[in-house]
């Protein structure tokens, strides 16, 4: 059977009603460009964009034949990052920024995925840090949210003899 095509992703907040089945990703699979995917219920169906995007949890994807999927953020393992003040996170987020890692900033923490490395690093630097598990929707980045491998980044500054 031929999955059907994504026409259409509603944003959270932007759909109202019954959905006709359901799926829960993680951020990778939340971020794609073209997958076949199969739904709780078993509607499969195919995402199939110009460009990579991000799906946020609680959106919902509008079938070919109108029917709605709705998105569910998957729990991952992650660390919780907090600081004694603003300043302090800030200076975290620097850190957490320049090794080119996803992170969800909040007003009083950052979520980033579980790495001992960096969770040692982290607290050497001050910072308060709990393994937790929920759901992760990281910043989109400077480049429109498109995932891009690590050294690939435009104008990132780096020659890479072409």
């Amino acid at each position: 059977m031929t999955p059907h095509r994504v026409i259409e992703v509603l944003d959270p907040g932007q759909w109202r009603g019954h959905a006709a089945d359901h799926i829960c990703l993680d951020y990778d699979d939340r971020h794609r460009r073209r997958l076949v995917l199969t739904a709780e219920h078993g509607t499969r169906f195919m995402l199939d964009f110009p460009e990579s995007r991000r799906l946020a949890g609680g959106s919902a994807l509008r079938l070919e034949d109108g029917r709605l999927v709705e998105v569910t953020a998957r729990e991952e393992a992650l660390l919780e990052v907090r600081a004694t003040d603003a300043p302090a996170l800030l200076r975290l987020a620097w850190h957490i920024g320049n090794r080119h890692l996803a992170a969800q900033v909040e007003a009083d923490r950052i979520l980033i995925r579980r790495d001992h490395v960096i969770a040692e690093m982290l607290a050497g630097l001050g910072a308060t840090v709990r393994e937790l598990d929920a759901p992760f929707d990281p910043e989109g980045g400077a480049y429109g949210g498109a995932h891009i491998p690590h050294g690939h980044h435009p104008g990132h500054g780096h020659a890479h003899g072409h």
